[in-house]
């Protein structure tokens, strides 16, 4: 039997659970695994799995269950680890319903591992009964919930109207991000997104951060990917990969948390615009020793428990609201069209042209180095 296995976000993984089941399903066939989410392939280095879960593509999880299907494997397992059983089944059941759209037939069971190991742990046959189910939930000790189920007691609500979205297990004080954008944070247990021409305009449940809602721009609510709370609940030692340093010094530009980190794994450095786009990029960067010198102005949301930092980058922070505007300076003077350049020999260089770009703007700054 051919079996592929999507991994979803990293605490499956730094929980222990990613590879407990793919051993577990091996005893069953040739298990294919692939993952999707940038913190998750974080987590993948850190374990050591990347010759046992396939990270070499950045995917949404619906389209990770896609390739599994024109492969023509026999069966496809979703596992996932939740904030809470609610978040982790309301989870599967949009990945799901987002990959049926994507496929012309619907022939291959699909079954999600939700919070193994936990009380409220579960096993879902998203498309039949399998009798795989039955044994799967008595060997990991996990409740078997059905789609009808899970549509009955948390989506059903959320069909009053599609300009609105309901969010499942948040928290007060709560950061929300929408699209790896945070645009607010909780202040109750309940949390609804109300979006107008594809613009969020209204939140139940928790304050709106006005510059995240500028960032974000357009967004199609209901298939926006949205997450609360920390990306990556685990404290953990990174582990640094010995990587071929580029022969040129090849700097390169980010001003987006959402965007792919990984394909600049080949820079020398890295200059990011943004507290939470520093933080996540800076904290993957260290994966492969690549330093960074992040524009920040002090509005950090905390999005990971921590966030590591190469020795010798340099973080600028300027005055609240200037980082996107010292951002956008340093991108057309630096870069103009051009994702990357190599015309600085070192580190000290870009600084000396940022800081040279950030007094033409006028605006107070002070530089923390990392050592």
């Amino acid at each position: 039997m051919k079996i592929g296995v999507v991994v979803h976000g990293p605490n499956i993984i730094d929980s222990g659970y990613a590879l407990t089941l793919i051993n577990l399903l091996g005893e069953y066939g040739e298990v294919s695994a692939r993952l999707g989410g940038t913190m998750g392939r974080t987590a993948v280095i850190d374990a050591s799995l990347e010759d046992i879960i396939d990270i070499s593509r950045k995917l949404v999880p619906s389209d990770s269950l896609k390739i599994f299907y024109e492969d023509d494997v026999d069966i496809i397992f979703l596992l996932n680890y939740g904030k809470s059983n609610v978040t982790g089944q309301v989870f599967g059941y949009k990945v799901y319903n987002h990959f049926k759209e994507k496929i012309s037939d619907n022939n291959i069971p699909v079954i999600q591992i939700e919070r193994p190991g936990e009380d409220d742990g579960s096993i879902i046959a998203w498309n039949n009964d399998w009798d795989i189910v039955n044994e799967l939930s008595v060997k990991l000790d996990l409740a078997i919930v059905t789609p009808d189920e899970i549509y009955d007691k948390h989506i059903k609500q959320d069909d009053v109207g599609v300009n609105q979205r309901i969010v499942h297990g948040v928290g007060p004080g709560e950061n929300i991000m929408v699209n790896s954008v945070v645009i607010g944070k909780t202040n109750s247990n309940k949390l609804t997104l109300i979006s107008k021409d594809n613009h969020i305009v209204d939140i139940v449940g928790g304050e709106l951060k006005q510059h995240g809602l500028e960032k974000l721009g357009e967004v199609d609510l209901d298939s926006a990917i949205i997450k609360t709370g920390l990306l990556r609940h685990a404290k953990v030692t990174p582990r640094v990969i010995s990587q071929e340093k580029p022969n040129d010094f090849k700097v390169t530009f980010l001003d987006h948390a959402g965007e792919d980190v990984y394909k600049f794994r080949d820079s020398s450095l890295v200059i990011t615009v943004g507290d939470d786009t520093t933080l996540i990029s800076s904290d993957i960067l260290y994966r492969f020793d690549i330093p960074v010198v992040g524009i920040t102005d002090g509005d950090l949301d905390k999005v990971v428990e921590s966030g590591f930092k190469v020795k010798n980058s340099i973080i600028f922070e300027v005055e609240s609201g200037f980082d996107d505007i010292c951002g956008q300076d340093i991108k057309r003077i630096m870069f103009g069209d051009k994702q990357f350049t190599c015309d600085y020999s070192d580190i000290g260089e870009v600084r000396d042209k940022i800081i040279e770009i950030i007094n033409n703007i006028n605006c107070k700054y002070k530089i923390n180095y990392i050592n």
